[in-house]
């Protein structure tokens, strides 16, 4: 199968050589960075390395990167699209379980989740994340133990959802706008490191917001998704 990895990067200049390294020796996949008009020198990093990367203009945000990535995948008829943060927190080495899902048919959409065989610890953001895997359930009667991962991996249908669905996000409420048009999801158990270098762009304030509107989205939002339209 044909397979693209998506790397967002925005201001990920200590970050970014360290992702793709990762990525070419653990895969051969191919990979497409979206630079989301970093301020910081990721552009002049990937370039001095030759890494494949498409500059946006002006930083759309993550949404919009993953949109992108998404609209090349699908123009240029891969089979399989990976969701893979640029920060240097996932691991490469479980990409290739992810596709294994999907190559045997077991589902249309794969998450690299933390949680599958291990419980979450006990924190604040853990509990947004309880909250939105409970909001989840209560929809769609599927349970997804870790509903945040940014790294997912669709096939061909899901890659079509966010070409012709603009409103898709890289985010929890969008599980379920795919599950209620009967996609299948599996969780992969993997690990995933701390970020290393930068900051994340979810400070403690701005994490209980996106908790509630990803709750709130996916309650009163997704929920009434139709299932026989994109």
């Amino acid at each position: 199968m044909k397979v693209l990895i998506i790397v967002p990067a925005y201001n990920e200049e200590l970050n970014i050589e360290k992702t793709i390294k990762d990525l070419k020796e653990n895969t051969n996949y191919d990979y497409l960075i979206i630079n989301d008009c970093s301020k910081d020198k990721t552009k002049e990093v990937c370039e001095k390395n030759k890494f494949n990367i498409l500059s946006l203009p002006i930083n759309y945000g993550l949404t919009s990167g993953i949109q992108v990535g998404m609209k090349y995948a699908y123009q240029n008829d891969y089979d399989i699209a990976i969701q893979f943060d640029g920060d240097g927190q996932h691991e490469a080495i479980y990409l290739k379980d992810l596709v294994k899902e999907i190559e045997e048919g077991n589902c249309n959409i794969a998450i690299g989740s933390r949680f599958v065989d291990k419980k979450k610890p006990k924190s604040m953001r853990m509990l947004g994340s309880i909250l939105l895997t409970l909001a989840i359930r209560i929809t769609t009667g599927k349970k997804i133990k870790d509903p945040t991962s940014g790294m997912r991996a669709y096939d061909k249908r899901a890659i079509e959802y966010f070409v012709k669905n603009p409103s898709l996000t890289p985010e929890p409420d969008t599980l379920v706008y795919m599950l209620k048009k009967k996609m299948k999801i599996k969780e992969v158990q993997v690990e995933m490191r701390e970020r290393e270098f930068g900051e994340s762009y979810l400070k403690p304030l701005k994490s209980v917001e996106y908790m509630i509107q990803m709750f709130f989205s996916i309650l009163f939002i997704r929920a009434i998704t139709r299932k026989n339209k994109i």
